[in-house]
């Protein structure tokens, strides 16, 4: 994961010497509910379509990061002036779209344990 993380930096021209959260916010479940709380955040799950339709947070919008069009779906989807909230399964995926996303100059906050850990803690979970 390292690996691909210090390549992902190199690709979008960062600084190797600059880490990850420098780039994006990496939160709790506490403070990732806080950060979608705000009507200004774009929330999006970057799971698989067919994850998503397991059961995901209200209001997310499903932007597949495993997809090769991620980030040009991403950037005809998301608006750059407004921040953006990132989950997956368990955080390592979204971590990947934050550092595309932050690379694209997006605020961008990712939920540390996906939604593995937002379940674990209780949280609500639709399936829409």
């Amino acid at each position: 994961m390292k690996k691909m993380i210090t390549a992902l930096l190199a690709a979008l021209g960062v600084s190797l010497n600059a880490t990850a959260q420098e780039l994006f916010e990496n939160v709790d479940v506490n403070r990732f509910e806080q950060v979608i709380s705000s009507d200004s955040v774009q929330l999006v799950d970057v799971r698989t379509p067919a994850e998503y339709a397991e059961g995901h947070l209200a209001g997310a919008v499903n932007i597949n990061v495993k997809d090769s069009a991620f980030l040009t779906n991403a950037l005809a989807r998301l608006d750059r002036k407004r921040p953006c909230a990132v989950y997956c399964r368990s955080g390592k995926r979204s971590a990947i779209a934050a550092l595309l996303l932050a690379g694209k100059g997006y605020s961008v906050t990712n939920l540390r344990g996906g939604i593995i850990a937002w379940t674990e803690a209780r949280k609500k979970v639709v399936n829409e």
